[in-house]
């Protein structure tokens, strides 16, 4: 794992802007998030396109904050794309090549590279999870797990307008 800011290089139609000098804030890693990818090219466009097997190790520490997760059936995984860049404010996606600001896509380079997907929970063997549902790079690290409840968390009605009337 590369901590390279500029590891990726920037792709045609990319524009920066110059990040903070600090943090505002820290946080803990929880885990590790385990996939099939080693390259941002193989990985999947969204969590949805893929069936594979992932495994998310919880550290040992956190082990008893899983006590119940068995019962659920979906969980929300909140992870850092660590290997991406953070300064990049207007992307062209490469399934659309049309530029757009990052906080209108779903990109893993942003300012916080925070990512969110909503996994099946196929089984649990002590503080390890086999689920489907991921789009990350091996290795990547956990931020949070939490229950997903569909009466609460799916929103039917909700558009992204770009998309919806996006040509091709």
């Amino acid at each position: 794992m590369t901590k390279d800011p500029n590891a990726f290089g920037l792709w045609d139609g990319e524009v920066t802007a110059d990040l903070p000098k600090d943090f505002d804030a820290g946080l803990y890693f929880i885990g590790r998030i385990h996939t099939p990818w080693k390259e941002r090219k193989d990985c999947p466009k969204n969590a949805r396109e893929s069936e594979a097997v992932c495994t998310i190790e919880v550290d040992e520490r956190w082990a008893p904050a899983l006590k119940d997760i068995e019962s659920c059936s979906h969980l929300v995984v909140l992870y850092w794309m660590d290997r991406s860049r953070r300064d990049i404010v207007l992307q062209v996606p490469r399934h659309y090549g049309v530029q757009r600001g990052t906080f209108s896509l779903r990109s893993p380079a942003r300012p916080n590279p925070i990512a969110l997907s909503v996994v099946r929970l196929l089984k649990i063997e002590g503080a390890t999870l086999s689920v489907v549902g991921l789009d990350c790079l091996d290795g990547t690290p956990l931020v949070d797990l939490k229950p997903y409840f569909a009466s609460t968390d799916a929103v039917p009605e909700a558009v992204v307008g770009w998309h919806k009337t996006r040509q091709g």
